[in-house]
């Protein structure tokens, strides 16, 4: 995804850039609850993470195909849609996959899914070291990366879906019984929060690659990376703050970073949006991950696969299919006369990251130590946990 934006504009796509990137959106808005409930319900998810690699490596080289050969930019948005559905359920399956191995995932699941973001790090360099920032052969290494994901699924343990007695109603089937979290007040802020924080967020991929451009920087894919540095960095502090700072306080600290991290980027200088990026992946961290870990928590275990689905749902569906197009338009209506305007840009996201902080300290009450989860117990899938 990161050269997606720099490869479009390259083969005379720049046009449909926030649409190719809302696809993900969209699909994310389909699939994952209904793989996340197959997961629950049906198959172990590591076969429904191996057969969604496959599907998705097949979908990135059709993907890359549209586009070198000149198709017309429907035909390529169809495709880049298709792939979006077959990769839309795989982090949400994986974290599944993740926790139900963990013993105690407050102190496990950072470090462990810090190198899932190692791996990011490493697609970007690939593609950068292959001269591929913007050419198709970055949707071929994708393809490749997906491959190597199915076949390692093949020594992963087996994870069997929990054993069930009654029957599965067609509701089940798809995932729509996950909303019954929204019930819970704690769920419905944090899923809320996840919407909102993931608006301003969805500008890091489109724009940022853009406006490294725009100041002179050549291996744009590279210079992203560094973002994945301080997110590495922040997985492995996050242990720690989780024993020692209630999940609120994490949740408001990634909120407070976000509003300097957009500041830095609206100085429209080198070392400002550097440091604009770094900051991204610690907000991305703390926030996103920590977002993971309280449904795991906070949620019973035969209800794991949902959950996590649902939380993608409502980050890379909603709000970045929020994020994707709000920030396109406002991209659009940034551009003068005098050329693109990076300060307003920006600015406008760290007011908007403003305001989100501000909801999540009026709205989220938690659980202090020794304190009780105010959840309805007889209602809801939700296990008592202080948070």
């Amino acid at each position: 995804m990161v050269p997606l934006s720099a490869v479009l504009a390259s083969h005379g796509l720049a046009s449909i850039t926030p649409y190719a990137f809302a696809t993900s959106a969209i699909a994310t808005l389909i699939s994952p609850l209904i793989f996340g409930a197959m997961a629950d319900h049906h198959v172990s998810p590591v076969k429904v993470l191996r057969w969604l690699s496959v599907a998705s490596a097949v979908a990135m080289l059709a993907v890359g195909w549209s586009i070198q050969s000149r198709w017309p930019a429907p035909i390529v948005l169809l495709w880049i849609q298709i792939y979006a559905l077959c990769a839309a359920p795989a982090p949400s399956i994986s974290t599944t996959v993740v926790l139900s191995c963990l013993g105690h995932s407050r102190k496990q699941f950072g470090p462990i899914r810090a190198s899932g973001t190692f791996g990011w790090m490493v697609g970007c360099w690939l593609v950068s070291i292959m001269q591929a920032d913007f050419s198709v052969k970055a949707q071929c290494i994708g393809a490749a990366g997906w491959l190597v994901v199915a076949a390692y699924t093949f020594l992963l343990p087996s994870v069997a879906p929990p054993a069930s007695v009654n029957r599965v109603t067609w509701k089940q089937r798809f995932g729509w019984d996950a909303l019954v979290l929204f019930k819970n007040p704690d769920h419905r802020v944090v899923l809320m929060a996840t919407v909102l924080f993931s608006i301003p967020m969805a500008a890091f991929y489109p724009y940022s690659p853009r406006h490294l451009q725009h100041l002179g920087f050549e291996h744009v894919s590279a210079w992203m990376t560094f973002g994945q540095i301080m997110e590495i960095t922040g997985l492995f502090a996050l242990s720690g703050l989780l024993v020692e700072w209630r999940l609120k306080w994490i949740f408001l600290f990634a909120l407070g970073v976000s509003v300097p991290r957009f500041l830095l980027c609206a100085t429209d200088s080198k070392a400002g949006l550097l440091g604009g990026i770094l900051l991204h992946g610690l907000c991305y961290a703390l926030f996103f991950v920590t977002g993971q870990i309280y449904l795991d928590e906070r949620v019973d275990p035969s209800w794991r696969g949902r959950a996590q689905a649902l939380m993608s749902l409502m980050n890379n569906g909603i709000g970045n299919l929020a994020g994707y197009l709000g920030t396109g338009w406002w991209f659009n209506a940034c551009l003068g006369p005098q050329g693109m305007r990076w300060s307003l840009f920006w600015g406008v996201l760290a007011a908007f990251s403003a305001v989100v902080a501000i909801y999540f300290l009026g709205s989220y009450r938690g659980v202090g130590t020794g304190g009780r989860a105010h959840a309805h117990a007889d209602t809801l899938p939700t296990q008592e946990t202080a948070s």
